[in-house]
């Protein structure tokens, strides 16, 4: 599923460049806010218990992102209440919008993969209809290095919302814009399928190692035959 999921990236950022080519300032006549809205996040008072919760509104910071190598999110290590949500400046992101972490580190890049928040360590953008996920996604993967080389600060480098509305960028034509996320739309929801069956995959490793190591699943009587059959023509 990895490799699948690493060839169907290729693909994707690969028939990005043939359609949109390389970054090239001098052919720059737009800037990112042309193309989203971008929208920072904020933090719920961490002193209010009831601010958080398992199973609320979700809250995603860029340690979440740090920890795993997927494509789309939906929950981090904790999730919000309507109350925590209330509390702060922070504003919902639709589903389908570009996550993009501006600080502690520059430059990750994911998308929701329903409503979600986040912290301040982001400027998302919400793609306009005409311009769709699939642009914004593989412009902010191709553009991440450059993005972080104008971040500012004495502790850590960030990127203000105010310098992320500026990145510039050649727009990109609608029809094309279009042609694109055709082409994109069965690779990203390939994408999608892939994660979604490898977190189902390592939540029955989790849930089983440990009943076999303590053996309280004998599978002393399971052949290496039986068990690899599945394997045979591959």
């Amino acid at each position: 599923m990895a490799q699948l999921n690493g060839y169907l990236e290729e693909l994707l950022l690969a028939r990005y460049d043939e359609l949109f080519g390389l970054f090239d300032s001098s052919a720059c006549n737009g800037k990112l806010a042309d193309i989203g809205e971008v929208i920072g996040g904020a933090t719920p008072s961490k002193k209010r218990a009831d601010y958080y919760s398992r199973d609320g509104i979700g809250w995603i910071t860029p340690r979440d992102l740090s920890n795993t190598n997927k494509k789309f999110i939906a929950h981090g290590a904790d999730d919000i209440t309507q109350a925590g949500y209330d509390s702060c400046s922070a504003r919902l992101l639709r589903k389908g919008s570009v996550l993009f972490s501006s600080r502690a580190p520059i430059g990750y890049v994911a998308i929701a993969d329903d409503e979600l928040v986040t912290n301040q360590g982001f400027k998302s953008v919400v793609p306009k209809p005409e311009v769709g996920t699939a642009f914004v996604y593989c412009f902010l993967k191709r553009s991440a290095r450059r993005i972080a080389d104008m971040g500012a600060g004495t502790t850590f480098p960030e990127v203000s919302g105010k310098m992320m509305k500026a990145v510039e960028l050649k727009l990109p034509e609608l029809e094309t814009c279009k042609s694109f996320s055709a082409f994109a739309k069965p690779l990203l929801h390939m994408q999608r399928k892939c994660e979604a069956e490898n977190t189902e995959l390592e939540s029955l490793r989790d849930a089983l190692l440990p009943r076999l190591m303590s053996g309280e699943i004998d599978v002393s009587k399971v052949g290496l035959t039986q068990l690899n059959s599945h394997l045979s023509g591959c």
